[in-house]
């Protein structure tokens, strides 16, 4: 998930809201009767609704496909021949099932991480002839140092007032560390995004705004929950300059040190920005029976960080989607428009792939009656935020109490179309959009991490994913009228 390009106020607000309600009353979370609702749905409609939804929590099928793209094709980065491979894998998989699948060019960015080291040579109370070893990792789109690294010293700050205050004079030739701490004691409070949020902006504009003082290099507090000494990579926007993440356990000590004497440190980053790759999304259909030109899209994406294999962030949303459709078409359910899976491509580094998809399905984008994208992990789903008509809501209230049987039925209307970043697009265009909202606790203790691996995911609450995504999918895609836009 790369929160860079989404309005993060207004997601995590509601993000933060869905997770309150999750860990509170259930009574806040049910649906409720706006005003201008709807009746319902077709006895049938909903019939078929609570069969994709027990459907759905009796099956392994997304589990066992996000085993297969983490496990057997691991790290999806941009560029990469695993990225090439997992699409190439879906879309056969998704043929396999009976939809019409098909590749989709997309030229992404191709970044390469290359030697990551770094050591602390010279600090208060050093033992003669030691070092101390700094464990961090290369941002997305870090410039190099030079093969055998470079020497200086380190300025640590704790936000931009800081940094700024220090001015050139006082930060030209240096290394700065930016300490800015993830909020823990808000993310167990179920407010994991909200810190996310708050922390993330140092990560992705730390370089751009040391840069222009002189600093030769910048590193951050990583961004995420649990210290474990796992560094957190993610995007950083680029500046020229190399750019890491320390893990949290590090920038303690290099903040300590530094408020006794001055810190000298040797950092090696050696990452490469290479040409741009031609890489591709996966769009696959069931064809709608009455308006195949109407498309209701259920997504996740397909790219990942290099140093786990992508579990949580974000081969789950991509299993959960080809799951849906899985279901749809064990059930012999015939939606009234067409159900397109969309497996983005370079979310992370760019968002290249959701690009490429509004500018070459423009001349279709206002029959787009839905889009939907799993984004926030493999954790219990709580229900959706929707970029939407707020009187979409009340058409909706059926879907609502069906997933309530599953804990999911909560709905926040958005005034952002970032419920997404792949749907975005789509959601700035009007699209009826919506973000498949998960429980967070954890989520941050692993995103963009090694340790974001298979073993993550509870195979129940992927199931449970993949019943809130079929479910909203398949109603969009086979209720009687058009959501309003």
């Amino acid at each position: 998930m790369n929160f860079v390009r989404k309005s993060l106020t207004a997601r995590y607000a509601v993000l933060l809201l869905s997770s309150c309600l999750w860990t509170g009353s259930a009574a806040w979370a049910a649906p409720q009767k706006e005003e201008g609702a709807r009746e319902g749905f077709p006895a049938t409609l909903v019939t078929e609704l609570k069969s994709l939804q027990r459907a759905a929590l009796e099956s392994d099928y997304a589990y066992k496909q996000l085993r297969h793209l983490t496990n057997n094709i691991g790290p999806r980065i941009s560029g990469s021949p695993q990225a090439t491979f997992a699409a190439e894998y879906v879309a056969a998989e998704l043929r396999r099932l009976g939809l019409e699948a098909r590749l989709e060019k997309v030229t992404v960015p191709h970044w390469v991480r290359g030697v990551e080291t770094a050591e602390l040579v010279s600090y208060p109370g050093q033992a003669p002839q030691t070092t101390q070893k700094i464990v961090l990792t290369a941002l997305g789109n870090s410039s190099a140092t030079p093969p055998g690294g470079l020497i200086a010293e380190v300025v640590v700050v704790n936000n931009f007032e800081e940094l700024a205050a220090l001015g050139k004079e006082r930060i030209a030739g240096k290394i700065v560390l930016f300490n800015e701490k993830f909020d823990r004691k808000m993310a167990a409070q179920g407010q994991s995004f909200v810190a996310y949020s708050t922390a993330v902006v140092y990560r992705t504009e730390a370089a751009k705004v040391a840069a222009p003082l002189g600093a030769i290099a910048t590193l951050v507090r990583s961004v995420g929950g649990a210290d474990f000494r796992l560094p957190h990579t993610g995007y950083s926007t680029p500046a020229g300059i190399p750019a890491g993440a320390v893990a949290a356990e590090d920038a303690d000590l290099i903040a300590q040190l530094t408020s006794e004497g001055p810190v000298r440190m040797h950092l090696t980053l050696t990452p490469q920005k290479l040409p741009d790759a031609t890489s591709y999304n996966v769009v696959a259909d069931i064809k709608g029976s009455e308006h195949p030109e109407q498309i209701v899209i259920m997504s996740g994406h397909l790219d990942s960080w290099d140093l786990g294999t992508g579990a949580i962030d974000d081969g789950a949303g991509v299993a959960v989607a080809m799951a849906a459709a899985q279901l749809v078409q064990q059930l012999h359910l015939k939606p009234r428009r067409t159900l397109r899976v969309v497996a983005w491509m370079d979310e992370e580094q760019g968002g290249s792939g959701s690009k490429a998809y509004a500018e070459d399905h423009k001349s279709e984008i206002a029959n787009h009656a839905g889009a939907i994208e799993s984004d926030s992990g493999a954790g219990h789903p709580i229900g959706f935020s929707a970029s939407v008509n707020p009187k979409a809501l009340a058409f909706l209230a059926p879907v609502r109490a069906v997933l309530e049987d599953s804990g999911a039925g909560y709905m926040q209307h958005s005034e952002d179309p970032g419920v997404g970043a792949d749907v975005a697009p789509l959601a700035r265009a009007g699209v009826p959009s919506f973000g498949l909202l998960q429980d967070g606790h954890r989520y941050f203790n692993y995103h963009h991490t090694a340790a974001d691996t298979f073993d993550k995911v509870d195979a129940h609450e992927l199931a449970e994913n993949a019943a809130a995504m079929a479910v909203l999918g398949y109603a969009l895609a086979a209720m009687p009228e058009l959501l309003p836009r």
